[in-house]
C-alpha cells in the first residue's frame, strides 16, 4: 500500500474539506442541530463519517495553497448552513403554527426553552417542534442527509460550491412559503377562535353576568386543544410533505 500517497497534501486537504461538509451539516440541520447534542459529540460524527465516506471521495480539483483552501473551507461551511438552511425553514413551519396556536389559546406568556434550538419558545410551538422530531427520526430523514452528501460528492466538488442565484430565490420563496403553511396549520383553531369570541360577545351583550374570564377562556382552551388532537395527523403528514420538498429542491445544487 502507498501510505506516502494517502499522505500526500492532495488527500489530507481532501479529508479536512470533507470533515468541515460533514461538520457544517451536523450544525445547521434538523434534528443534527440538537441543542442536547454536545459540540464533542457532533464533532466526532463528523470526523467518523468523513473517514467513512473518505473513500468515495473524488480527486481534489483545487489548487494547494492558504488562499484556496481557505475559501474552500469557507465553500463546504456554505454548502451545510444552506442545506440547513432549506430543511430548517420545512422543519419551523410547525413552530410558527405553534405560536399562532398558543397566541389565540392566551398561552403566549407560558414559554419553555426548545431543546431543539435552544431559544424560549411557546409552550404548544415546543410540544409541535418535539413532535415533528420524532417524525423526522421515523421517515428517516438523518439517513436522506447522509445519502445527499453521498451524492454530492461526486456532484459538488470539494470546496466548489457556489451559491446559484436559483438557490437564492428558492431560499426566499421558501421564507414566504413557511408563514403560509404556519396559518395553514393554525387556521382550524384560528377561525373556531374567532368564532368563539363573536359567541362571546353576543353572549355578553344579552347576559351581562356572563363571566368570559370564568367562563370563557376555559372553553377556548379546551376546544382549541381538541382540534389540536384532530389535526394533529393532519398537520405531521403536511410536515412530511414539506419536508419532501425540501429536499427534492436540493437537486439545484447539483
Amino acid at each position: 500500500m502507498n501510505w506516502a500517497g494517502i499522505f500526500s497534501d492532495t488527500y489530507i486537504v481532501g479529508f479536512v474539506l470533507l470533515f468541515f461538509r460533514f461538520a457544517a451539516l451536523f450544525i445547521a440541520t434538523p434534528i443534527f442541530s440538537h441543542q442536547n447534542i454536545p459540540m464533542t459529540i457532533k464533532a466526532s460524527m463528523a470526523f467518523f463519517f468523513t473517514i467513512v465516506f473518505y473513500s468515495s471521495m473524488p480527486p481534489l480539483q483545487i489548487e494547494i495553497n492558504f488562499i484556496t483552501i481557505l475559501i474552500a473551507i469557507l465553500s463546504e461551511f456554505m454548502f451545510g448552513l444552506v442545506i440547513g438552511i432549506v430543511l430548517q425553514l420545512a422543519y419551523n413551519a410547525l413552530t410558527f403554527a405553534g405560536g399562532q396556536i398558543s397566541f389565540m389559546m392566551g398561552f403566549s406568556m407560558a414559554s419553555a426553552i426548545d431543546p431543539q434550538s435552544g431559544v424560549s419558545m411557546p409552550i404548544i410551538s415546543q410540544f409541535l417542534s418535539l413532535l415533528g422530531l420524532m417524525v423526522l427520526m421515523a421517515i428517516n430523514v438523518h439517513h436522506w442527509l447522509l445519502l445527499f452528501i453521498d451524492k454530492s460528492l461526486s456532484s459538488v466538488p470539494l470546496g466548489g460550491f457556489l451559491m446559484s442565484q436559483d438557490l437564492f430565490n428558492y431560499i426566499i420563496h421558501a421564507a414566504s412559503n413557511m408563514f403560509m403553511v404556519g396559518f395553514m396549520i393554525a387556521f382550524p383553531i384560528t377561525a373556531l377562535s374567532l368564532l368563539q369570541d363573536i359567541i362571546f360577545g353576543m353572549l355578553m351583550k344579552t347576559m351581562p353576568q356572563f363571566n368570559l374570564l370564568v367562563i370563557g377562556f376555559p372553553i377556548k382552551i379546551m376546544v382549541a386543544f381538541v382540534v389540536l388532537i384532530a389535526t394533529l395527523t393532519t398537520t405531521m403528514l403536511i410536515l412530511k410533505g414539506q419536508m419532501l420538498e425540501a429536499f427534492n429542491s436540493l437537486e439545484m445544487f447539483f
